[in-house]
């Protein structure tokens, strides 16, 4: 069996808050929850949207706080993160891509795939075809064994109305890919703050809140002019895979209030 912490999403901020909230504290809460309830797991993944606006300044602090984690975390990039930047202070596996922050994790019960949807200068995600092309590849060379991926941008709409507006671009030619590949068995998607499942092309497929701040839920309707959080606590997901079976749970490592400004 392997078993994976998931977070997402902690749009951290080496200072200053995010509408009241601090994302240090809620970083540095959900380390010490994983370090304490789940030092068992093999490894943590972080997918995307790491830091604020900051970048030499939140990647520098991030790596502090990521060092105190007991678990090795793979981090990943999303539409807030810059390569660069990433690249310059969070180290990657041997067999991430040269131009891409996107690698392969090898397990005894299947491959784990980290992608890379970020464009720059867009919210929204895209998967070009060089990217596309090495996934083929590896999907092809790891065909006896199932393949979790794990990305940032949905590549299908949830029915999350303003999220739908910003995901994976070239969804359909990801999807079209992936559905080539029956080892492909689930997909793993932040970027929403909110968690969702469902199945796609006849993929399972999961969502995830943030580390950070919650996006409310698409009724009553509300806009990016006027969006504020939701009062909703923040998670991480423990995942389990043995035998080609995969169990997601998700877990509130605390309480809504914390680390806001009282």
């Amino acid at each position: 069996m392997i078993k994976i912490i998931w977070m997402s999403d902690p749009h951290f901020q080496n200072e200053g808050t995010i509408d009241g909230l601090d994302p240090r504290a809620r970083l540095a809460a959900a380390i010490d929850h994983a370090n304490t309830h789940h030092a068992d797991a093999d490894f943590a993944v972080l997918s995307g949207d790491l830091v604020g606006d900051d970048i030499e300044g939140d990647y520098t602090a991030l790596a502090e706080y990521l060092a105190n984690s007991k678990l090795r975390i793979y981090p990943m990039v999303g539409n807030n993160d810059d390569r660069k930047g990433f690249r310059s202070q969070l180290s990657l596996p041997r067999t991430s891509m040269s131009d891409f922050v996107q690698y392969s994790l090898d397990t005894a019960d299947g491959t784990i795939i980290c992608l890379d949807t970020h464009k720059v200068g867009s919210h929204a995600g895209q998967f070009c075809e060089v990217r596309r092309a090495w996934l083929d590849e590896l999907l092809r060379k790891t065909s006896d064994k199932p393949a979790y991926i794990f990305m940032h941008h949905p590549p299908l709409a949830l029915g999350l109305p303003k999220q739908d507006e910003i995901m994976l671009e070239d969804g359909d030619l990801f999807l079209d890919l992936v559905s080539q590949h029956p080892n492909v068995k689930h997909l793993f998607m932040g970027h929403v703050h909110r968690p969702t499942c469902g199945s796609v092309r006849g993929i399972p497929f999961a969502t995830i809140g943030a580390l950070s701040f919650q996006a409310p839920a698409p009724r009553p309707a509300w806009t990016w002019d006027n969006f504020k959080p939701a009062k909703e606590a923040p998670q991480y997901a423990v995942a389990e895979i043995a035998n080609g079976n995969l169990t997601l749970q998700y877990t509130q490592f605390c309480e809504f209030e914390f680390g806001m400004e009282s």
